[in-house]
């Protein structure tokens, strides 16, 4: 069973977070974690607190499984833009910039892997 985790109104540019969420895509949670806890870019202590929070959301689902006999990973990923805050700085001769201050929201789902084969083989023999 999966879980989900969501984080929104991320002060960073979406563009800055697809890269830190571009390396622990399909990582093992014990493996994403390492990478992000050392990981000197923007959204990576952002993203370790989201994916503690998406294992303990799947800990509140599937009590009975101990946490640790679980091969959990990171199923999906995604980073989408959020409001834009829209400011002006001054220029010169009277004239000014647009400044646009961009955030976004975040979506992580962590699964187990044996859960996943488990399904994938009874959709071929099903097929069958």
């Amino acid at each position: 069973m999966e879980a989900i985790a969501r984080l929104n109104n991320v002060p960073t540019s979406p563009r800055k977070m697809r890269l830190v969420a571009d390396m622990i895509r399909g990582e093992s949670v014990n493996s994403a974690l390492n990478i992000l806890k050392f990981e000197p870019k923007v959204g990576a202590a952002r993203l370790e607190k989201l994916l503690l929070s998406a294992v303990a959301n799947w800990q509140a689902k599937n009590e009975e499984v101990r946490l640790e006999e679980a091969d959990l990973y990171v199923k999906e990923i995604f980073v989408d833009s959020a409001r834009i805050l829209k400011r002006l700085r001054p220029a010169p001769q009277g004239r000014a910039h647009r400044i646009r201050k961009r955030s976004n929201h975040v979506t992580l789902v962590v699964d187990n892997k044996a859960e996943v084969a488990a399904e994938v083989s009874e959709e071929k023999e099903d097929s069958k």
